[in-house]
């Protein structure tokens, strides 16, 4: 798809509100299949997992968490896990020491405080030892049905080529974006920016050639815009020949179903 720069000091907040819906819209035709890509069964597994994604991928997370949460199946359970042990069993996703320092206290947090239940508001989520707003947003919009934008690397950085806003606080870029959208799309709104930055909109080398949203997008040309070299730089279920892998999440089979299948899910 040919793009165009779109001239900001020409655009109007009611026209950069319609860009920004319509960018969303085509994301959201794009990856019907957006979900947060962290496996988890309930409120405490998302918590965690969150925690332990910090400086890794998800991808390690989740082959990661099935000893974990096998080992410690709730709050109350971890709390009480042996330090050393914890940090065995996390080791892979990194900043082990320091993430177990975290889940220790913060499984310690929601049982004396909360009764080993997660609480279902950002005001008491971000009290708890290692969760940040990023963290307390992915677990309200995911695992309580609460909108919320998380703003990571990737939806940082694709707001900012989008124009959305200009600012690299992260609070900042939560507030100014989601004054584009409806509360109610914020939550889907993070999944499609995210799985776009991780599959198109390459941090950085972007595949502008074959990007949905380049003529709606101020940057496109800063990454490849021939077509043919663009594909190539596609990632996860896009690169090309894994076409298949690409049908089965259109057709709504879940990670662990693909897994079982044999599929890889890294890029």
């Amino acid at each position: 798809m040919a793009g165009r720069k779109v001239k900001l000091e020409e655009e109007a907040p009611v026209t950069l509100k319609r860009r920004a819906r319509k960018i969303n819209r085509i994301l959201g035709e794009t990856y019907p299949y957006a979900v947060a890509e962290l496996d988890f069964r309930n409120a405490f597994e998302l918590l965690v997992a969150t925690v332990l994604s910090a400086q890794t991928t998800d991808v390690r997370v989740n082959l990661t968490t099935p000893a974990l949460f096998e080992r410690y199946p709730d709050a109350r359970a971890l709390s009480e896990a042996d330090e050393m042990e914890l940090q065995e069993i996390i080791r892979p996703t990194g900043f082990y020491r320091a993430k177990a320092n975290s889940l220790l206290s913060l499984s310690r947090r929601l049982v004396d405080d909360y009764d080993g239940e997660v609480p279902p508001s950002l005001q008491d989520l971000v009290t708890l030892p290692g969760v940040g707003r990023k963290t307390a947003n992915v677990v309200l919009g995911n695992a309580f049905g609460v909108p919320g934008i998380t703003v990571d690397t990737h939806f940082g950085r694709l707001a900012r080529r989008f124009r959305w806003t200009a600012s690299d606080d992260p609070v900042k870029v939560e507030m100014e974006v989601g004054a584009l959208f409806d509360r109610k799309d914020w939550t889907m709104l993070s999944h499609h920016v995210v799985f776009h930055g991780r599959r198109i909109c390459h941090a950085k080398k972007p595949a502008c050639g074959v990007c949905p949203v380049a003529a709606l997008c101020p940057s496109y040309g800063e990454g490849e815009t021939d077509p043919v070299k663009a594909a190539k730089l596609l990632k996860y279920e896009l690169a090309p020949g894994r076409e298949d892998l690409l049908d089965l999440m259109r057709a709504g089979r879940t990670r662990a179903e693909l897994r079982e299948a044999g599929h890889g899910l890294g890029a």
